[in-house]
């Protein structure tokens, strides 16, 4: 008998996939469980139609992200912050600061776990850090860390 999964089911696929199964097993098991149902003509064109909407999602998505990369591409973050005479920072300037930062001068929203600081920030300069906006696109954030006044 051939079913639909309507949630993961270890050892047989995920949800959405089609699968062929024994009868009994479908019966007595998966279909009143509700774990799956049964891959009925209907049933099929609404998971089509289902993984159609989540393909031109995952599309709109990733052209966002693009876009998003180019403007941070192109975006310095400046950052004033207190330092002593020999130019280290008192305190640090973390991912936390930077997306707070962008979000505040550059209305732009990044999460604070896509800035990708190998380490927090602890003297003046210029630093370049890499941003993962989208599994496989990401996009070089130029950071420059000014004394305050």
């Amino acid at each position: 008998m051939k079913v639909i999964l309507t949630q993961d089911v270890k050892n047989l696929g995920q949800k959405g996939s089609i699968i062929e199964v024994k009868d009994g097993y479908a019966r007595n098991y998966l279909l009143p469980k509700g774990l799956a149902e049964e891959a009925t003509e209907s049933n099929l064109n609404i998971i089509k139609g289902q993984k159609e909407a989540e393909k031109i999602k995952k599309e709109k998505e990733l052209e966002k992200a693009r876009s998003m990369a180019k403007i941070v591409n192109n975006t310095v973050v400046e950052i004033k912050a207190k330092a002593g005479e020999n130019g280290k920072l008192f305190g640090s300037i973390t991912s936390m600061d930077i997306a707070e930062n962008l979000r505040k001068n550059f209305n732009l929203d990044i999460d604070k776990k896509k800035i990708n600081l190998t380490e927090p920030i602890k003297s003046l300069g210029a630093y370049e850090t890499e941003v993962k906006l989208y599994p496989g696109v990401s996009a070089v954030l130029k950071i420059k860390i000014l004394p305050a006044d």
